[in-house]
């Protein structure tokens, strides 16, 4: 039996207070995003409509806007292939959108790698699994950097050998294949060896989304934290949890309300699920230390 037989379903107090879209409205964005960007890939290659040409690694919008992956334009530096002019306007592009709205946005927002791995969280909580494998949040980080050193030694881009999303949009436009046993493997780890721990711990697209987003202004804000009731079901949505505890918990320690984190993805679950809308979206510049509202003084006007 699934241990949410034995306590209230997650975000359950967010649909009483909300209504049920209220507390999926993030959720359902997202997917509108992620399914829409899939969709215009595909469109070509299965319906001959080209309004975008390519994949997420480089793509020709409507003859005019070039959009190139930094990550992989930066591995091909390693490999000993410069870009073209066209691909590096593309890198600029890219780079400056990630920058302005938060480097890991790309990973709820646009991959659809996320939508399995979410798919994969969602039954592991239905079936009730329990325990994980530990690997340190480290390691995305240092599988970056191997792929770079990987991509110098044998000049070609290593993380297109193997990178899910290439292989989603493959087994998608071709049918099936071995392309979909990437993507299996990634939905049975997540569900029965380690939750979240593709997007979480492995993925270095993720790794190094989160260094171009380090300084990002758009963040999430728990500018209502006073009002936390200690649910916990900001943390128990969260694909980071660890980023939320400073910024909600923080004030006595003289932490803003501001998630400054560069592995949050501003994927915007914990403000769907709050009940008390805690969270928001904002600026990192708006990080005052007191969130509570001040006490009126008897005889104030």
């Amino acid at each position: 039996m699934s241990q949410m037989s034995n306590k209230q379903r997650i975000g359950a107090e967010a649909v009483e207070a909300k209504g049920w879209l209220g507390a999926h409205k993030w959720l359902l964005l997202r997917r509108f995003s992620q399914l829409s960007i899939l969709s215009l890939f595909l469109l070509g290659p299965l319906a001959g409509i080209w309004i975008v040409k390519g994949n997420l690694n480089y793509s020709y919008t409507l003859g005019v806007l070039p959009l190139t992956d930094p990550y992989v334009a930066l591995q091909s530096l390693f490999a000993g292939h410069v870009p073209e002019k066209l691909g590096l306007i593309g890198v600029a592009i890219v780079l400056l959108f990630y920058f302005l709205v938060g480097g890991r946005v790309y990973c709820s927002w646009v991959c659809p790698i996320n939508m399995v791995t979410d798919a994969a969280g969602w039954l592991r909580d239905r079936l009730g699994i329990k325990g994980a494998s530990s690997l340190s949040a480290k390691t995305r980080y240092w599988i970056l950097g191997m792929t770079f050193l990987g991509s110098a030694v044998t000049g070609v881009v290593l993380w297109e050998l193997i990178n899910p999303v290439s292989m989603l949009h493959r087994g998608l436009i071709f049918g099936v294949g071995a392309a979909w046993m990437v993507v299996l493997a990634i939905f049975l780890f997540d569900l029965f060896v380690m939750n979240r721990g593709w997007c979480g711990r492995l993925c270095p697209v993720g790794a190094f989304y989160s260094l171009v987003g380090r300084w990002s202004p758009v963040r999430v804000s728990a500018n209502k934290r006073s009002a936390c009731n200690d649910c916990m079901d900001c943390f128990e949505v969260c694909p980071e949890p660890q980023v939320i505890r400073p910024a909600l918990k923080g004030e006595g320690k003289g932490i803003g309300p501001v998630i400054l984190a560069p592995s949050c993805t501003n994927c915007g679950r914990c403000i769907d699920v709050c009940s008390k809308d805690v969270f928001n979206f904002g600026l990192r510049g708006n990080n005052p230390v007191s969130t509570a509202a001040p006490a009126v003084q008897p005889g104030a006007k």
